[in-house]
């Protein structure tokens, strides 16, 4: 049997494996049979905690719930943020993933802050297969009149998002736009997609369609990238309250350094065991 730990970040939720003192096979069929809400633990990400090579005091590896394997997950990090700093008594701990290294800080309340790092804007970090301006441009999908389309902003937070800016987040067509925007040929790597009302200088509401899981409570990631989509944009502030699904996430787009200080709640559900070996077989 395997332990792990069902954890969630404003109820976008993960398994938590911890491979640092007996290493985890884990390839992309198993991550999609553990992620299994009907046969296995059931989550949006399985994570697994690694020895890092480069100094970090963690690595995080990240599997979407279709199995396929992501740069970054701010809700995770801080999750696994919170396993660290709990464990290790430090007020600070260094996380790196494939595609962005990270601090995380004990906050307030009991909550946690990512430093996220520096946001990218060029069309060709993010990926993106047509040189675009990536604070505005419109991006062409068939059959679609949704006004939004013709002001995208496009930021990587670690991962690749497109941003949208509606009148109504509640009433957006997340579920039917999401994975057109998604698979859409100007992004080779495919996209996180997000629904953003502006509410004030200070405050957006945000809805998600996640690359490779689809709608989720929450993206921390995503609320960074539209925080600073909507600040290049002049809607908003760099330090501001972004409205999800699943609650709350705080965010601050650093001028000093122009790193994303990512500030939410990290929550342990429960503790288990799963026979790997057998999922596999039924897999």
């Amino acid at each position: 049997m395997t332990r792990f730990l069902k954890m969630h970040g404003l109820g976008n939720d993960f398994a938590v494996f911890d491979a640092r003192v007996s290493p985890l096979a884990l390839d992309s069929r198993i991550a999609r049979a553990i992620a299994d809400r009907r046969r296995g633990i059931g989550c949006d990400q399985v994570i697994v905690i690694e020895n890092d090579l480069n100094g970090a005091d963690a690595f995080m590896r990240i599997y979407n719930s279709d199995g396929g394997e992501v740069e970054s997950c701010g809700n995770a990090a801080r999750c696994v943020g919170r396993l660290l700093l709990e464990e290790s008594g430090k007020t600070a701990i260094r996380l790196q993933s494939v595609g962005v290294s990270m601090r995380c800080f004990a906050a307030k309340d009991g909550l946690v802050t990512v430093d996220m790092g520096t946001p990218q804007t060029d069309w060709r970090e993010i990926p993106m297969a047509q040189a675009v301006d990536t604070q505005s441009f419109a991006l062409p999908v068939d059959a679609s009149t949704e006004a939004a389309l013709s002001a995208v902003s496009a930021v990587a937070t670690g991962n690749p998002h497109a941003v949208l800016f509606v009148d109504d987040a509640e009433n957006a067509p997340v579920a039917s736009l999401g994975p057109r925007i998604e698979h859409h040929p100007w992004f080779p790597a495919r996209v996180n997609v997000e629904f953003v009302e502006r509410r004030s200088d200070h405050e957006i509401r945000m809805r998600v369609w996640e690359r490779g899981v689809g709608i989720t409570r929450a993206c921390g990631t995503g609320a960074c990238a539209s925080v600073v989509a909507a600040h290049r944009r002049g809607l908003t502030g760099r330090n501001v309250a972004v409205e999800l699904d699943g609650g709350r996430l705080d965010i601050e787009w650093r001028e000093s350094d122009n790193h994303i200080l990512m500030t939410g709640p990290a929550s342990l559900s429960y503790r288990g065991e799963i026979d790997l070996d057998t999922l596999e077989k039924e897999g």
